[in-house]
Parts: C-alpha cells; sequence; structure tokens
C-alpha cells in the first residue's frame, strides 16, 4: 500500500515539470528562433516478486510478476523543426531556413550559437543581436552605406553613397552541431555546446547541408499553441489522477488499521 503512495507522488512530479515545460513553450510563442521543449519519461526499477521460466513444481511460468515503482525525467528534448518565417521588411534581419546557428560572441569571448535573426548595427557598425552581441566572424558595415543585401549563401553586400556598385562586407557564417539535442540553453536565445552536442562544424549558408539565409525575415517560434493546450489538460487530468490514487491508498490504509 505504500508503494502506491510512492509511486503516485512519483507520477505527480513528473507532471508538475511536464506543466512547467509547457509553460514555458507558451510563454515563449512569440520569441523569435524559440525551439518546442518535450519531456520525455521512462519508468523506474521494478520490484519482482517472481521471474519467468521454471518454478519449484517443475512448471515454466509465462510469465513474471514484477511491481513498478513510478516514473521519472529522463529528458527536456527540443524539437529543432523549422519555424514560420514571417517577413519584416528590415534589411538586416536574417533568417535561417534549413539547419544552422548563427554563431556569436558573448562578452566572455565565449561562441554561442542562435537561431534569432534579428540583426542590428552596434556603434562601430558592426552587425549584432538584440543583446549587442556581434556575429563571429565579425561583419562591419560603413558608415556611408545606403543599401545592405544579404543573399542565400551569407554574402553580405553594401552599396555607398554616391555609388551604384555594390562591394562585399563579409559572410555570414553558419553552424551545425551532430546532436543539437545535446547543445545547453543559456537563455537569451542562445546555446552552448556541451559533450553530448559535439563540436560544431562552421560553414557558409548552402553548404555541406546548412540552411539558407532569406534577407527582410525572422524565424518564428516553433511552438504549436493548439498542441501545447491539448498537452496541458493532458498533464493536468494525469496529475489529478495520482492525486486520487494518494487519496485511496491512504484511505485504505486507514480502513485497514481501524480493522486492526
Amino acid at each position: 500500500m505504500f508503494r502506491a503512495l510512492n509511486v503516485a507522488a512519483t507520477g505527480m512530479a513528473a507532471q508538475e515539470t511536464q506543466l512547467d515545460t509547457i509553460a514555458n513553450n507558451l510563454a515563449n510563442a512569440n520569441t523569435t528562433g524559440y525551439k518546442t521543449q518535450r519531456v520525455e519519461f521512462e519508468d523506474m526499477l521494478y520490484q519482482n516478486a517472481r521471474a519467468p521460466g521454471p518454478n519449484a513444481s517443475g512448471n515454466v511460468t509465462p510469465t513474471a510478476v514484477q511491481v513498478g515503482t513510478g516514473v521519472r525525467i529522463l529528458a527536456t528534448a527540443r524539437t529543432f523543426t523549422q519555424g514560420t518565417l514571417q517577413q519584416t521588411g528590415n534589411q538586416l534581419d536574417i533568417a535561417i531556413e534549413g539547419q544552422g546557428f548563427l554563431p556569436v560572441t558573448q562578452a566572455s569571448g565565449e561562441v554561442a550559437y542562435t537561431r534569432a535573426g534579428s540583426l542590428k548595427l552596434d556603434a562601430q557598425g558592426r552587425l549584432a543581436t538584440s543583446d549587442g552581441l556581434l556575429l563571429s566572424p565579425p561583419i562591419s558595415i560603413p558608415t556611408t552605406a545606403t543599401s545592405v543585401t544579404i543573399a542565400a549563401d551569407g554574402t553580405v553586400s553594401v552599396v555607398q553613397q554616391g555609388s551604384t556598385a555594390s562591394t562585399s562586407a563579409g559572410q555570414i557564417q553558419l553552424a551545425s552541431f551532430p546532436n543539437p539535442n545535446g547543445l545547453t540553453s543559456i537563455g537569451h536565445n542562445l546555446f552552448i555546446p556541451s559533450s553530448a552536442s559535439g563540436d560544431a562544424t562552421t560553414g557558409a549558408p548552402a553548404t555541406n547541408g546548412l540552411g539558407t539565409i532569406q534577407q527582410g525575415s525572422i524565424e518564428a517560434s516553433n511552438v504549436d499553441v493548439v498542441n501545447e493546450m491539448v498537452a496541458m489538460i493532458q498533464a493536468q487530468r494525469s496529475y489529478e489522477i495520482n492525486s486520487k490514487v494518494i487519496s485511496a491508498a491512504d484511505e485504505m490504509l486507514r480502513d485497514a488499521t481501524q480493522n486492526q
């Protein structure tokens, strides 16, 4: 009977984590480049009361007697599917269509990676994220530039005052990882590599399986609000059912002690 209390408690704790994850997904439904998280569960160890196979009477037992001990969170994986590309008309906004991340340099000098392509110019005319993190490698736009063109392969071209010819200002690079789900999210739309993600492979867009760059657009969050609402209802019902198991087990224990 006490086992039922512990098992149901693990179920309630697991659904709390599920609800926390759903809440975070819904909160980031409008976050540029956000990728949906999902919770993965696994059952815990079983108590084996009887193993299948030959028994003491000489018969072969076809099935075992196993009693589960609950559930635990295995992982919170991300779904790196393509988000909807939204046109903004801003010549510095870029969206990655396909695989890849934008490498940016943090204040510590460490390179982080993002899918959020809402770029701006800093005080020195360098392309940076909304948080002021420079692209890696850095790309500078001359102050005399009248227009900026970013090609699908990441080539940045500018037309300066008094000229009709375009000149190259650099090329945006993209990075890919053997296991994107191994990346560590550090907030601010940023990921950093881990031993599970593998090392970054950097290259020009549209090469080696990397996506292409679309100027004047941003990638919206890939959160499906309807699916998240359904998952929220399921988590709520699962939590309620587990709480009822605890109530039922408590009543049975009370009846057992009163009848002794």
